[in-house]
């Protein structure tokens, strides 16, 4: 992984992270139910857009890479799946 998406991804997980003790002092101060449900959509939310960040990045280097490698068999391989 680039060392730029490498950086932005660990700090959104930082944040994240600070969201989900937030989350988790609402249910502890027993919090509106709809509050905290609202707040689990919020991380749901922020972690898809991790894997998005991740699985772009995977695409445009390691598949890419794959694809274009000299080795034919795993060329075949990438080419012609099951």
């Amino acid at each position: 992984m680039e060392d730029q998406i490498r950086t932005g991804v660990v700090r959104r997980l930082q944040s994240i992270e600070g969201h989900v003790r937030g989350i988790q002092r609402m249910v502890e101060e027993d919090q509106y139910c709809i509050d905290v449900i609202k707040q689990v959509e919020a991380v749901q939310a922020a972690l898809g857009k991790i894997n998005e960040i991740i699985l772009d990045n995977h695409l445009r280097t390691c598949v890419t890479t794959a694809i274009r490698g000299d080795e034919p068999a795993r060329r075949y391989l990438l080419n012609n799946p099951g």
